[in-house]
C-alpha cells in the first residue's frame, strides 16, 4: 500500500515557475515508477511525466517537454515536478501516481495509487 500527498501548487503568472512535490508512504517507494498527470476543467486526465525507480527512464508529454523536469529522491520517498515557463494552458489539478509497471507508463491504467491532487493556476 502506498499513500501519496502532493504539495506545491498555487497561482503563478505566465512564464513563471512552480515545483510540485509528492511525498509517498511505504517502504517500497523506490521500486515504483512514479508519474504526474493533470486534469483541466472539462477535460480528461492526461499524462505529464514519469520516472522509473532508478531514474533510468524518464518520459514526458510533448506539451511539457523542455519546460518540465521530473525527478525523485528515493531516500526521502519524494518525487518532484519542476515546472518552468508556465503557460495558461498548464492550468489544471496535478496528480501524483505510483505504478508497479516499467512500460506503458504514459497510461492512466498503469497506475495503482493516486494522490488527491494539487491545483496549479497560470494567469495570462
Amino acid at each position: 500500500q502506498v499513500q501519496l500527498v502532493e504539495s506545491g501548487g498555487g497561482l503563478v503568472q505566465a512564464g513563471g515557475s512552480l515545483r510540485l512535490s509528492c511525498a509517498a508512504s511505504g517502504r517500497t517507494f523506490s521500486s515504483y515508477t512514479m508519474g504526474w498527470f493533470r486534469q483541466a476543467p472539462g477535460k480528461e486526465r492526461e499524462f505529464v511525466a514519469a520516472i522509473t525507480w532508478s531514474a533510468g527512464s524518464i518520459y514526458y508529454a510533448d506539451s511539457v517537454k523542455g519546460r518540465f523536469t521530473i525527478s525523485r529522491d528515493n531516500a526521502k520517498n519524494t518525487v518532484y515536478l519542476q515546472m518552468n515557463s508556465l503557460k495558461p494552458e498548464d492550468t489544471a489539478v496535478y496528480y501524483c501516481a505510483a505504478s508497479r509497471a516499467y512500460s506503458g507508463v504514459k497510461l492512466l491504467t498503469a497506475y495503482d495509487y493516486w494522490g488527491q491532487g494539487t491545483q496549479v493556476t497560470v494567469s495570462s
